[in-house]
């Protein structure tokens, strides 16, 4: 049986401006300069903020890794289908998926976050989003979900 074709699909990932050279060269400039200020550092005889300056690139370089390697991992994406809302979510090891019925289905916010839902049951999307491009995706999702709702039929029998 064909899979029925996307009326509508939106994709979201986590931001990754560095790959895996650019991440070397990062590192590589962090540690050229955490050498430098700490020779100079420890010439003056303030030895003590060496290793303090060192845990910190240390750390900096830590958390940088692990937030790229949770990003490449995770996505989101939002399709309509005819007869279904469907939201898909990886978010580091996670999965998640939602599906709605598009004509109950409505979007809502809350604060900044974006929430889909039909009656009581709600999921946040757009999560990797900025808040203009959130913006951006409630407005083409309400587009095309009244779409889908008030369909225009064209029907030459039916005109004057």
């Amino acid at each position: 049986m064909p899979e029925t074709p996307a009326l509508f699909e939106a994709r979201s990932a986590p931001l990754s401006s560095l790959d895996a050279r650019g991440f070397r060269i990062f590192a590589g400039l962090l540690l050229l300069g955490f050498t430098f200020t700490g020779t100079v550092v420890t010439l003056m005889g303030a030895w003590p903020v060496t290793a303090f300056a060192g845990t910190e690139a240390v750390l900096l370089l830590g958390l940088m890794a692990l937030y790229r390697r949770r990003a490449r991992g995770s996505s989101e994406t939002v399709t309509l289908l005819e007869g279904r809302l469907i939201i898909r979510r990886r978010e580091g090891g996670r999965r998640e998926e939602a599906s709605f019925d598009p004509f109950w289905a409505r979007l809502r916010w809350e604060g900044t976050k974006l929430l889909i839902g039909q009656r009581q049951r709600t999921i946040e999307i757009g999560r990797f989003l900025a808040p203009e491009e959130r913006e951006d995706l409630a407005r083409v999702l309400e587009s095309a979900l009244r779409r889908y709702r008030e369909p225009v039929f064209d029907n030459p029998q039916l005109r004057g």
